[in-house]
């Protein structure tokens, strides 16, 4: 009696643990490429841009980072020819404050708008109001440039002259706050283009970003979370402090900097309200400038080393974007830390 040998079959248990295992592996080496990818790119882009910028960064040396006298080559000047000198310092400044300053505007109301519609708001009141906001985070910088100067900056004049007035009065000759050019709200500048009208507009371009992605946060808490914290007696605004924000802190923080992000990047409305003027003062109502409208603004009449010094303004703003999140990551991290310790 003769046995016949069977030969093993590829559809069995097996078989399909290897191609489990096949297409894991396949998806791993694929989301190591795309990351090593980006990471490529960005070295690319510091890389090209340090590049073109050296002879800037050569001539002017740390001045170019701690000096705010930017002089391009004119050899017209009103006492002779100028030997060009490229300083930095005011536009890191200048965009240092417009976006810090959009962010203290921003994130209250951010934050509210976005309870408003998880935790208060009707359905229909929710589907229209986040409807209106997608349509807001979808208006090109342009429009919202074009608007602040034809409409907001001319408007806001006399409210900044009634409130230099009233700190005034109120705190007088204090330095900083009181009287005088040199104080945070001293004389305004005619046409409104200014620090803080620059940080409205761009309050008002990064709000509807913040709102949508802190909204989708606060979407994510879990119900029985909620609904334990009101079951424990605690109010409303107890339970959202108790469960609501420690549960989204990071995907709060992450909708923060995504509207830093934009906020320091943003180059034609900025360029539009924050005015033309080289300078480091503390009035908010002055003119002044940050580093993306510099570039835009003398891109096309640049050349030689004064467009190494513009792509210079560049790579100034790309170190920064990248500390501010790696700044912001770190905290993150602590604060879920700290938050999973006292749990």
């Amino acid at each position: 009696m003769t046995q016949t040998l069977q030969r093993p079959t590829t559809t069995g248990p097996l078989a399909k643990n290897s191609r489990a295992v096949l297409g894991d592996r396949a998806f791993w080496l694929l989301s190591l490429v795309a990351g090593l990818l980006v990471l490529a790119v960005l070295a690319l882009i510091l890389f090209t841009t340090v590049t073109k910028a050296w002879p800037a960064f050569s001539e002017s040396g740390t001045s170019f980072f701690t000096s705010s006298s930017w002089i391009p080559n004119d050899p017209d000047g009103p006492t002779g020819p100028q030997t060009a000198h490229f300083g930095a310092l005011a536009f890191i400044f200048g965009t240092a404050v417009v976006s810090v300053l959009s962010l203290v505007f921003a994130v209250p109301i951010s934050i509210g708008i976005a309870l408003f519609l998880t935790e208060i708001a009707p359905r229909r009141v929710r589907t229209f109001s986040v409807t209106v906001i997608d349509l807001l985070a979808a208006v090109p910088s342009v429009v919202f440039g074009l608007w602040a100067i034809l409409v907001v900056a001319p408007a806001l004049v006399p409210v900044y002259d009634g409130i230099r007035s009233a700190v005034d009065t109120v705190f007088g000759p204090i330095p900083v706050i009181g009287d005088g050019l040199t104080s945070v709200f001293g004389f305004p500048v005619s046409s409104g283009r200014s620090f803080m009208t620059a940080s409205l507009i761009l309050a008002a371009m990064i709000t509807p970003i913040i709102t949508s992605i802190t909204r989708e946060v606060f979407a994510t808490v879990p119900t029985a979370d909620k609904q334990a914290a009101l079951a424990l007696g605690a109010t409303r605004w107890e339970m959202i402090r108790g469960a609501v924000f420690p549960h989204s802190f990071g995907g709060m923080v992450g909708a923060v900097m995504l509207g830093l992000g934009r906020a320091m990047g943003e180059t034609i409305a900025v360029s539009l309200t924050i005015g033309a003027a080289t300078q480091i003062t503390p009035n908010l109502f002055a003119s002044g400038n940050a580093l993306p409208s510099i570039i835009v603004q003398n891109w096309n009449e640049s050349g030689g080393t004064f467009q190494a010094a513009l792509i210079g303004c560049g790579v100034v703003l790309f170190v920064v974007t990248v500390i501010v999140n790696f700044g912001a990551r770190t905290v993150v991290r602590r604060a879920e830390i700290r938050m999973k310790g006292a749990a």
